[in-house]
């Protein structure tokens, strides 16, 4: 079963950028009309910035909406590292993410303490989460995508 998922991890290694830069590809040369889901699973675009360039970088993700958050895995397909999308987040949780409902300023952060039952939300939706958090050593992080309240709503309200 090891050496299954030793070979199955790297398959996915070399796939995986493969298939987001196939989305990514699909999604921007269709004028952001494709790619909003696929097989009945919803994907949002999170516009991060790189902690180490300082550049922009847009990565489509998997998501499950739960109240008004969003809920995204950083299980990089259960790899033995974190993605690096978690690591520019940890760096710089304020964020943008765009739904097809639109672009929404958000603040990330890892669900910690009671919000790791939100982690049974998530497997409901796509079970496979479950198989990527049992076959890797590292602690997979679930992040809640909050709204970000602007200056001017603090202020007003």
């Amino acid at each position: 079963m090891k050496e299954w998922n030793v070979m199955v991890r790297t398959i996915v290694r070399w796939f995986l950028p493969m298939i987001t830069g196939m989305h990514r590809f699909i999604f921007y040369r269709s004028g952001h009309r494709w790619g909003w889901s696929a097989a009945g699973f919803q994907f949002l675009v999170l516009e991060s910035v790189g902690r180490k360039t300082g550049l922009r970088r847009e990565t489509p993700l998997l998501y499950v909406p739960h109240g008004d958050n969003w809920l995204i895995a950083a299980s990089n397909a259960g790899q033995p590292s974190h993605p690096v999308w978690w690591l520019n987040l940890r760096a710089q949780p304020e964020v943008f993410i765009r739904t097809k409902q639109g672009r929404f300023p958000v603040e990330a952060r890892r669900a910690s303490g009671s919000e790791e039952e939100l982690w049974s939300v998530m497997i409901d939706v796509m079970p496979w989460f479950e198989n990527y958090r049992a076959g890797t050593e590292r602690q997979i992080p679930l992040i809640v995508l909050a709204p970000r309240v602007s200056a001017e709503e603090e202020i007003a309200g």
